[in-house]
């Protein structure tokens, strides 16, 4: 007793120390602006320029959806113009200049300078064109078109774009080659925006259309191109440029591949209408992911991204492998808002990836965890990146549903990689992080109506508000809130938000407009039709076939791209294959999204391992391996939506409560067979017997749920009696 008492000073004193040096945040930075290498970094009037354009076209979309709205096809030219000036103005078409690398030499300048004469004359021929429709004219004279607008700008915007791969400058100076960029992308949207408001929109994609949409829809469409490979890379540049040169080339190709072909102008004229980039990829672009970037960027400059993070260690940071299952959580909910899986690893990883290492998780394991987690927000409800507003637009079906159709998958995904990091922590005796490196619970949770923004917003979903209202009331909510935290928003917060917003916005908008252009080629030529009767085809030998193949191409689609445009692009191409063979559409869009997702974990090219392999210092195809095996049951669950509908919310609530339990087991069952370890290590027997569990227990049928029940229940005996102290040797790990 006496023991005891003389004992207590001492541990009161440890727990004093203790709570004097855990620190109120670990999240560091979560919340700052990833800058790009390739972005410009102004100072001066410049930056306040190129702000207040930020500022001004985020300000434009809040106004033109919730209080003046424009005509549709204008509205989403501008949306498209406005990037790409924001987007030429701030990131640069060539590395920067160090000293390695000195400036270029006065004559690219100049010649840069030089080419400014040809666009701004054809911006004038546009003024000009205006007003002679303005004046009651039918159309214009075809000789003004081409010698005046189409040939110079052509020109110009070809000449201002090669040479701007060579202009070499310092970081904080513009670029006199992409100033011409911007003044041509100010011509092709102009000359849209003047011959689209007139009955000129009506011959679009006929002999009758005049050759001046021609010239603005190849010029908008080579600095869409140019932008989105600043911006996202050379990957679906170099699948654009295929599909475009099918275009042409389809005639000439035997098979299924063959189609009677469309001439350069009939294509052109069509493609920068609905039909192509200004469809539904440009038409979600411009309405839900805009709003949802300023939602993302409020909560970004309240720092409501380091509470998430926070949060998320305080909750779950003790437990072991803690950083780990912290990386879920926190990547999760900040995938969901962020939009792209290698833009979250980036802001997260950073901080996780190296807490992972320190706890005992080799750099291949911490990287390809950060990567599966924040793949995985892009399929997390409410939000899920933005594919959800992309299907919802091509599906037609209400978003609330496809978010209520989410559920389960989701928690299935994230099941799994908790399991997985659970068991290998078992495994090699991983700990958790100390009381004294983690901050308090029990005063973030005095915080946590930080939550409120996102409550607020799918309660307004629910409630029956349009995506919009809900989008616009949450992005307000975020600001109010903010007020009752350390990190008050005032006026100059709230514009420091709206510039984040314009520059965030500018990758996916891009990607968006350019996975716009892909889709205008299927739609035009037909190709997807074909490639629906072969998978028709595949599918009157075995339905399963077909299924594997839609996956195959799915995943090929969505290699080295954001994860929209993946599946913007695999949409239009296997998901009407897999409607025509009697799949339904949202089993068969939900099918489709899944492996565009996971198309960023998957080797060979994988583009969000790839960003963690980075910050981790593993080699890159090593960690696309291991994300691989850790988001596995992502390449597995969406085989069962076709198999088991209850899945995706179809069915009665009793049947859907059997499938979420059964395919949860089924997933506990598949992570401890890849890290072989289930309350014990396991032979590779047991193994086998525990993947042919898991995939009973996740294919949903009442007699395969019994079979899989039985061999976890058999596997579970075998494992008490086998290792004995096994689970308390796991906890004590």
């Amino acid at each position: 007793m006496s023991h005891k008492t003389d004992q207590e000073p001492n541990d009161l004193k440890d727990d004093a120390h203790a709570a004097s040096v855990i620190p109120e945040s670990i999240a560091d930075g979560v919340d700052e602006d990833v800058v790009e290498p390739n972005r410009r970094l102004f100072t001066g009037w410049q930056f306040l320029l190129f702000a207040a354009l930020a500022i001004a076209y985020s300000s434009f979309h809040l106004i033109s959806l919730n209080v003046y709205p424009m005509e549709t096809w204008s509205f989403r030219i501008v949306h498209i113009a406005g990037a790409l000036i924001l987007g030429y103005g701030l990131f640069s078409g060539a590395r920067f200049a160090d000293d390695n690398h000195q400036t270029s030499g006065a004559w690219i300048k100049w010649l840069s300078y030089a080419l400014l004469i040809p666009a701004a004359y054809t911006l004038a021929q546009v003024l000009l064109m205006y007003q002679t429709l303005s004046g009651g004219a039918m159309r214009i004279d075809p000789s003004i078109e081409n010698w005046h607008y189409g040939y110079p700008l052509m020109a110009t915007t070809a000449g201002a774009i090669v040479l701007s791969w060579f202009y070499r400058q310092a970081r904080h100076r513009f670029n006199p080659a992409d100033l011409v960029l911007m003044v041509c992308a100010l011509a092709s949207a102009g000359y849209l925006l003047v011959a689209y408001n007139t009955n000129i929109r009506m011959s679009t994609g006929t002999s009758f259309a005049p050759s001046g949409i021609s010239w603005a829809a190849i010029a908008g469409s080579l600095l869409i191109l140019e932008l989105t490979r600043r911006v996202a890379g050379l990957a679906l540049v170099v699948i654009s440029a295929v599909f475009l040169t099918y275009v042409f080339a389809g005639p000439y190709l035997p098979g299924f591949l063959g189609y009677p072909g469309l001439s350069l102008q009939r294509f052109f004229s069509q493609v920068y209408t609905d039909a192509g980039i200004l469809g539904p990829t440009t038409a979600v672009s411009s309405t839900y992911i805009i709003l949802f970037i300023i939602f993302a960027a409020f909560l970004q400059a309240s720092k409501v991204g380091d509470y998430f993070v926070n949060f998320a260690f305080a909750a779950a940071g003790r437990a072991r492998g803690g950083p780990a299952k912290v990386a879920i959580f926190a990547s999760g909910l900040m995938g969901m808002i962020n939009g792209t899986s290698a833009g979250n690893v980036v802001s997260t990883g950073s901080l996780t990836i190296p807490l992972m290492k320190k706890v005992g998780y080799p750099a291949r394991s911490a990287g390809a965890i950060e990567a599966a987690a924040s793949t995985g927000g892009q399929i997390m409800p409410p939000i899920m990146g933005a594919g959800a507003f992309i299907m919802a637009e091509v599906t037609g079906i209400p978003y609330t549903e496809i978010a209520l159709a989410a559920v389960i998958p989701a928690i299935l995904y994230f099941a799994s990689i908790y399991f997985m990091v659970d068991f290998e922590a078992a495994r090699k005796g991983m700990r958790g992080m100390r009381k004294d490196e983690i901050p308090l619970f029990s005063k973030l949770v005095k915080q946590v109506y930080l939550f409120a923004p996102i409550i607020i917003l799918i309660v307004a979903l629910f409630m029956g508000y349009s995506v919009i209202r809900a989008g616009t009331l949450a992005t307000a909510s975020a600001a109010v809130v903010s007020w009752l935290s350390p990190n008050k928003m005032g006026f100059r917060a709230i514009l420091k938000a709206l510039q984040i917003a314009g520059t965030m916005s500018i990758q996916i908008i891009a990607v968006c407009a350019c996975a716009g252009l892909i889709v205008g080629v299927i739609s035009l030529t037909g190709v997807g039709a074909r490639f629906s009767s072969l998978l028709l085809g595949l599918a009157g030998v075995s339905q399963l076939l077909a299924l594997v193949f839609a996956m195959l191409i799915s995943i090929l689609l969505g290699m080295g791209m954001p994860t929209t445009a993946a599946y913007a692009v695999a949409a239009s191409v296997v998901a009407p294959g897999l409607i025509n063979i009697g799949i339904e559409p949202l089993i068969a869009h939900f099918f489709v999204f899944y492996f565009a997702v996971v198309s960023a974990i998957t080797p060979p090219v994988a583009l969000a391992s790839y960003a963690a392999a980075g910050i981790s210092g593993d080699n890159p195809m090593g960690t696309s391996v291991a994300s691989f095996k850790i988001g596995l049951a992502a390449f597995i669950v969406p085989f069962m939506f076709f198999y088991s509908p209850a899945m995706l919310m179809e069915g009665s609530p009793m049947q859907i409560l059997r499938v979420g339990l059964t395919a949860t087991l089924g997933i506990v069952l598949l992570s401890g067979m890849v890290q072989k370890w289930f309350f014990g290590p396991v032979n590779l027997v047991q193994r086998v017997v525990m993947l042919v569990g898991a995939l009973f227990l996740i294919y949903g049928g009442i007699y395969t749920d019994i079979a899989g029940l039985a061999i976890g229940i058999v596997l579970f005996m075998m494992q008490r009696k086998v290792n004995g102290g096994g689970s308390k040797t796991a906890q004590a790990g």
